[in-house]
């Protein structure tokens, strides 16, 4: 498989510290100490999940062509409308009929595992051009006055278009992919939640979170390097889940790998979901050079983890 183009849209509207400060008192160092965190990006009057996805669609379409494409899968779990997903309103606005269109959640990780869907369908020869979407509207669902949490959320979204074969010599190949489900652990499903009609976004568990993201996503890491025959040296960058910045920098020193080749927006946009991974991509597709080798890795509640190894 290949990614042939990507897009990213974040909204106008940016909460730096100081917002939590006035609120709750949280002070701007305390956020930056523990979560890396200095401002984020907040959906305005009228967006939601599905406007910001006919946004990052619309700005993907002006990349490539979107004509063709035979397959949308759409990754969110803060959904604007439960029964027309964000892939159904690409869908409708690109106005392409006829074609499998599938939205699923697997919380942060959903990126992958959409991937991963796309993978299936190309395997078994019922696609070849996919749409990828990932957008997510953490606001809508959080409480801001929760000092464990509420601090912590961005809105932000991302589009790829991935195919079967080649289309030029500027695509990223995917080499591997391998994602999983760590559901089995204690406070695996009530590490964090999120339940719109109790409570919203909570997080009773955040140090469990953090244990296993730091397991997790290195683990992941190292086994799409595996399946690839290569070792920690061949690789260029870490972009893992934009969680929190002590998790990505537990993660590359777990690796053995020099914060150099980390790659990190969370300082900007907060945790952005299962946006965060292909908004950095997005951000970073100019800069990479021919040969390098980028693992995206990533963990989520449920909990669900992941990584894909991608070579210009």
């Amino acid at each position: 498989m290949y990614i042939h183009a990507v897009s990213h849209y974040l909204p106008s509207q940016i909460v730096g510290n100081e917002h939590f400060t006035n609120l709750n008192g949280l002070s701007s160092e305390w956020i930056i100490e523990r979560t890396g965190i200095a401002e984020r990006r907040k959906a305005g009057p009228g967006e939601n999940t599905n406007t910001m996805t006919i946004e990052v669609v619309q700005r993907l379409s002006e990349k490539t062509d979107l004509t063709s494409v035979d397959l949308i899968v759409g990754g969110t779990y803060t959904p604007y409308d439960t029964i027309v997903s964000l892939a159904h309103e690409a869908q409708h606005y690109l106005g392409i009929a006829d074609i499998p269109v599938i939205s699923i959640s697997t919380a942060c990780s959903s990126l992958l595992n959409a991937i991963e869907v796309v993978e299936g369908y190309f395997a078994l020869n019922k696609a070849t051009r996919a749409l990828v979407i990932v957008s997510e509207h953490n606001t809508l669902y959080y409480n801001e006055t929760d000092t464990i949490s509420g601090h912590l959320w961005g809105d932000g979204a991302a589009a790829l278009l991935i195919t079967k074969e080649r289309q030029s010599d500027g695509d990223f190949a995917i080499k591997a992919l391998t994602t999983g489900g760590a559901a089995h652990t204690p406070k695996a499903t009530t590490g964090v939640m999120m339940k719109p009609a109790d409570g919203g976004v909570t997080m009773p568990h955040g140090r469990d979170v953090f244990i296993n993201a730091c397991l997790y996503m290195p683990k992941a890491s190292l086994q799409v390097i595996e399946q690839c025959g290569l070792t920690l040296a061949d690789i260029d960058y870490i972009l893992p889940h934009q969680a929190n910045l002590r998790i990505s920098r537990n993660v590359m020193k777990t690796l053995g790998l020099p914060e150099e080749k980390l790659i990190s927006n969370i300082q900007r946009y907060g945790n952005t979901g299962c946006a965060g991974c292909a908004i950095a991509l997005s951000e970073q597709w100019d800069t990479f050079q021919k040969g390098q080798r980028i693992v995206i890795t990533v963990f989520g509640g449920g909990y669900s983890f992941g990584a894909m190894l991608v070579e210009v």
